[in-house]
């Protein structure tokens, strides 16, 4: 190489690397907001207040099945059908996601590449005849030529304010955002699967509450039948039994109805069609009830919530909005080469005679943009300040539903062992009752508001149950997961 061409290109390549080594990023540095508006921390324990700390979000944590906890296998396989996309199966909003965490993935890598220098290649041959018609000086013969080169681009933007840096680390947020977003449309659809199984369940409790009493109706129905065959009845009584009798059988009618939209809420949340998808009702279905939870729960779970996740990842990638859009106002420095070899003959394309080469920086400084950039610096700073309160209310909210959560369970709990007392003494009630009508010492009215009484506490206990397994899974939803000590899922 020559000395002169050598020490130029020594020189244009010392000036590109002092000018990375000085690069700067004009947007704010970004730091982790405090979770509230009055940057108050938050309780580590829910059920006994005690230290105090600021929430970081650990989406990243394991969960594990945390449906195991309920320890029924029938569950265990619709959520494990739920989630499930392996060849279009499961629900389809999951695999919507997963898809929008590949878009954001691919932008993500997209920007990225804009850190790196933009080397494409040229290969040509071409061969051209010259007419002799159209030669300047008449009587000259026209001529062949051969053209082949072989050549190399390049174009690089020089990050001298961190535009590119800042590209890059929004698009890298927003990635982990949508990441965040399936695992919360994931925890969501879990979630809303376990609660539908419960509600059917419940209502497999009180259809076989509802049926035994039909039977008893029934049984009562033809004792009043006998007194009145007998003339111990004006008929008042075989009116009151053929009145409960169908109302009864009218309830059972609307369970049924409750259980077969419950049924297709959970062939939809499985992905499956709900004319094909069929579920056995459980003629144990009164065994069920809430698990245990623990009297403390760390905050550490309710730092892995997806949501919050997400909107603190939003938040970063705003704040690198503002970095990009502040560079706007600074001159972009964009550097262009080109090198190769030409020759007329392919045998000599790659001697050192036939090489060329060129570099050029390029300088783009704005001048007048007509408010174009003040707007859109402001739009980012509005947007960063969106972004923040929606963190803010997020962290919130989800402290809401925990502790509305556990005070809901508590409250249930509470109620669900004075129905189930209520339940016991009205049943033994509408039991002596019975006795007693049958050797004629009270009136079947009587023994109508007994029945009746009895049969709605019994159901009434049987709500309350489903009521605090649903809520256990809000629990669970609230703190991003259960609340077990889980393996890490492959």
């Amino acid at each position: 190489m020559h000395p002169n061409t050598r020490r130029q290109l020594s020189f244009l390549t010392a000036c590109a690397l002092a000018a990375l080594a000085t690069g700067c990023s004009v947007g704010p540095r970004y730091e982790k907001p405090t979770p509230t508006a009055d940057a108050k921390p938050l309780p580590v324990a829910y059920a006994d207040p005690g230290p105090w700390k600021t929430a970081t979000p650990g989406d990243h944590l394991p969960k594990g099945n945390w449906w195991s906890v309920y320890e029924d296998r029938a569950l265990d396989k619709l959520l494990e059908q739920a989630s499930d996309i392996t060849d279009g199966r499961g629900n389809p909003s999951i695999a919507a996601a997963i898809a929008r965490v590949e878009e954001a993935r691919a932008i993500a890598g997209m920007e990225r590449a804009s850190l790196f220098p933009g080397i494409n290649s040229d290969v040509a041959a071409d061969r051209t005849r010259t007419a002799a018609n159209r030669q300047r000086t008449s009587g000259t013969p026209g001529y062949t030529n051969n053209n082949f080169s072989l050549g190399f681009d390049l174009r690089y933007e020089i990050d001298l304010w961190g535009r590119i840096r800042n590209l890059n680390q929004a698009a890298t947020a927003r990635a982990e955002a949508s990441d965040a977003d399936f695992r919360n449309i994931l925890l969501s659809i879990q979630a809303a699967t376990a609660r539908a199984y419960f509600e059917l369940r419940t209502l497999d409790a009180e259809r076989i509450l509802v049926q035994r009493y039909i039977e008893s109706l029934k049984k009562a129905h033809s004792i009043v039948e006998r007194r009145k065959a007998r003339g111990a009845d004006n008929g008042l009584d075989l009116a009151l039994s053929e009145t409960e009798l169908y109302t009864a059988e009218n309830d059972l009618y609307e369970i049924d109805r409750l259980r077969d939209t419950s049924r297709n809420e959970l062939a939809v949340l499985c992905g499956q069609n709900p004319t094909t998808f069929t579920i056995a009702e459980d003629t144990e279905a009164a065994r069920l009830a809430p698990p245990q939870i623990p009297t403390g729960l760390p905050s550490e779970l309710l730092e892995r919530r997806p949501d919050i996740a997400a909107a603190e990842r939003n938040l970063v990638a705003a704040n690198a909005d503002i970095g990009i859009a502040t560079a706007a106002f600074y001159p972009m420095v964009t550097l262009f080469g080109s090198a190769g070899f030409a020759s007329v003959d392919f045998d000599k394309l790659l001697d050192w005679d036939s090489r060329y080469w060129s570099l050029a920086p390029s300088i783009t400084l704005p001048i007048f943009e007509g408010g174009r950039n003040e707007a859109t610096l402001r739009r980012a700073k509005a947007r960063y300040d969106i972004a923040l309160a929606t963190y803010r209310a997020n962290v919130l909210t989800a402290f809401k539903e925990v502790e509305t959560c556990l005070s809901d369970l508590r409250r249930l709990a509470e109620r669900g062992n004075k129905l189930d007392q209520a339940a016991a003494s009205s049943d033994k009630a509408a039991k002596l009752l019975n006795k007693s009508y049958t050797s004629g010492a009270v009136k079947y009215l009587d023994v109508t508001v007994a029945d009746r009484r009895a049969i709605s506490n019994q159901r009434l206990a049987v709500q309350a149950r489903g009521q605090q397994l649903a809520t256990s899974v809000l629990l669970v939803k609230a703190i991003g997961g259960g609340w077990g000590v889980s393996p890490p899922v492959p």
